[in-house]
């Protein structure tokens, strides 16, 4: 059975990277969206679609929207997926460094390359909606002194030399991507895992300690909190929505625990239970 799955940014892109590894063997086909909103809407109008999304980075940390967006959408987080992310400095044949004076890429992938973009002043940073879409907008338009920051499988799929490899800052640079489906659909995509992580949200009252007596909970019922990511809730000052992730060896134990914490949470919600990566 042909897989669809929608990703943000076009082929090429690591999310495109990212769905191919993790489906590595089935056959599937990648569903190009311009923004993460709009892949969402996309995966609201087909059930039978599956979403691949960012979520954090082990250099520029949190994608904070995508929290929300996960939140808001009411799918499922089925599996994750770690890739190790190598950017390349990408522009058309003939070119060289000393030639390009604008580089085009995700505001994130910058940021993942700022040591290195910072020893070429002279180059302008123009953020885009991607790292391959800009090695793509290059290569359509034929532009002269313009660079992208984007994969070296990119570079080389739109036919652009590549002038620098590697030029991430940290060197251990993955991107975690989360897996998703339509809540109705989800079942058979994990039937037969064995989910041993979860991710959770809830909301806290404005109590002195709340946050702790929770922690302490899970401690007690040996849950290992892998990421706690807090944004604050617009319209409620000083008070914030939690987002968890957590990880354990006994499925008991830990259904046990999220029964002990429900009095003390509001808005509480089970974004998905999967298979951690092992990567």
């Amino acid at each position: 059975m042909e897989l669809r799955v929608a990703i943000q940014g076009v082929a090429g892109c690591f999310h495109d990277e990212a769905a191919h590894e993790y489906f590595k063997g089935q056959d599937i086909t990648t569903v190009p969206c311009e923004t993460f909103h709009e892949m969402m809407d996309v995966l609201r109008g087909d059930a039978s679609m599956l979403g691949i999304m960012a979520i954090e980075n082990t250099i520029a940390g949190s994608l904070l929207q995508n929290h929300e967006l996960l939140r808001q959408s009411n799918h499922r987080v089925i599996g994750e997926f770690r890739k190790y992310i190598s950017h390349s400095l990408v522009a058309l044949p003939g070119q060289t460094i000393d030639d390009i004076v604008e580089v085009n890429s995700h505001p994130m992938a910058l940021r993942q390359c700022e040591q290195f973009l910072m020893r070429h002043p002279r180059m302008k940073l123009v953020e885009t909606n991607d790292t391959a879409g800009s090695a793509e907008m290059i290569a359509n338009n034929n532009l002269m002194g313009h660079a992208a920051v984007c994969g070296k499988y990119a570079g080389e799929l739109y036919g652009l030399n590549i002038l620098a490899e590697d030029i991430q800052t940290n060197k251990r640079n993955f991107t975690r991507f989360l897996i998703i489906a339509d809540p109705d659909t989800a079942p058979e995509f994990t039937r037969g895992s064995k989910p041993d992580k979860a991710s959770i949200e809830f909301t806290l009252p404005h109590n002195q300690g709340s946050l702790s007596a929770v922690l302490t909970i899970f401690s007690f019922y040996g849950m290992n909190l892998t990421k706690i990511q807090s944004l604050p809730i617009i319209g409620r000052e000083w008070e914030y929505r939690f987002y968890v992730d957590l990880t354990y060896n006994d499925y008991t134990r830990y259904r046990q625990s999220i029964d002990a914490v429900k009095p003390l949470i509001n808005d509480f919600k089970i974004l998905g239970e999967y298979e951690e990566s092992k990567q």
